[in-house]
């Protein structure tokens, strides 16, 4: 489905940072800003909430844990119980090391898988808005249209009023 994306270029992250925030105060909604460092306040500027990752490697870690530590007990205890050296079936010590290390895999690579998803990296995937110099040297920021309420122009000459080097429209697949 195609979209209209407006892309704005600026030289210096200050006039950047202006406009991001005269732009969310207008209440249009940034699709995305693209820079060649990172930008001091530039999270705040755009509004992005604290990222949920971490919560998705707690959840993932503790069920790998839980789960490793039953499927040890089942097999020690009733799957396969074996008498070695007096010790009882149900040796917990015995069972760290492995739980630890399961816990620590699955919470790296549901990690990982959360962070594709999420951010919707695939193979195939056809890039959006993309300006040449975009993580050179210059700062992008793309404004996607998503409702005929949307008024180009206006969006056009705030942009220009924060200094905006180039300003270009572009109708992408996204």
């Amino acid at each position: 489905m195609p979209k209209n994306l407006l892309i704005a270029t600026f030289s210096d992250p200050d006039r950047l940072i202006r406009a991001v925030r005269n732009i969310r105060r207008k209440h249009i909604r940034i699709y995305d800003v693209y820079t060649p460092y990172p930008v001091h306040d530039l999270d705040e500027a755009m509004g992005i909430r604290r990222s949920r990752l971490p919560w998705v490697t707690l959840m993932m870690g503790v069920s790998a844990l839980v789960l490793t530590l039953l499927s040890e007990f089942y097999t020690a205890v009733f799957d396969w119980p074996l008498n070695v050296g007096g010790k009882p079936d149900n040796s917990t010590l015995a069972f760290i090391p492995i739980s630890f290390e399961l816990t620590v895999l699955v919470g790296a690579l549901a990690t990982v898988a959360a962070l594709f998803l999420r951010a919707e990296l695939y193979p195939g995937k056809r890039s959006g808005g993309t300006v040449k110099d975009a993580t050179n040297d210059t700062f992008v920021l793309i404004i996607r249209r998503r409702d005929a309420s949307f008024d180009a122009s206006k969006a056009r000459l705030l942009l220009e009023h924060c200094g905006a080097e180039s300003i270009e429209e572009k109708v992408a697949e996204l």
